[in-house]
Parts: C-alpha cells; sequence; structure tokens
C-alpha cells in the first residue's frame, strides 16, 4: 500500500501529494466536494485544513478523508496522461 506521506493544499481544490514509494503528484478533487457535508470545503480555508491520517490517506476535521489507494491511482493517471 503506498501511504501519502505528505499532503500540500493548493490553489483550485488540488493536493499535492507525496507517497512513500516517492511519487509525486498534484491531484484536483474539486469534482469530490460540495455536496452534503463536504460542502463546507468550497470555503479554501477549510479546505486547506487537509491533514495525512494514519491510515495513510489525507483527511479534513469535518471527517472527510480519501484513502491512499485511490489517491495514487489519480496520481499515477495524472502523470500517464501528462
Amino acid at each position: 500500500m503506498n501511504t501519502v506521506v505528505h499532503v500540500q493544499p493548493m490553489d483550485g481544490y488540488k493536493l499535492r501529494l507525496t507517497f512513500a514509494d516517492g511519487l509525486t503528484a498534484t491531484v484536483e478533487v474539486r469534482s469530490l466536494i460540495g455536496k452534503g457535508f463536504t460542502q463546507e470545503l468550497l470555503d479554501e480555508d477549510r479546505f486547506r485544513e487537509v491533514a495525512t491520517e494514519p491510515g495513510g490517506g489525507v483527511s479534513w476535521p469535518n471527517g472527510f478523508d480519501l484513502c491512499p489507494e485511490f489517491l495514487h491511482d489519480l496520481a499515477t493517471k495524472r502523470q500517464a496522461a501528462a
């Protein structure tokens, strides 16, 4: 499992991720937020509260999280498309 070891929020609802395997990539997560309890993450200050979590993914204080496998898949697809 490739865990996220560092996350940096960026403008445009993007996350700059560094994984344990050395992969670094920027992924856009706007399509994953904005409805229900994730609507508050459209506020950029709230979006920037993202942090790594013990399970290797990323999460926000409101409880929304993204698992490391999903993020790594997004990151590798992004790399392949570039």
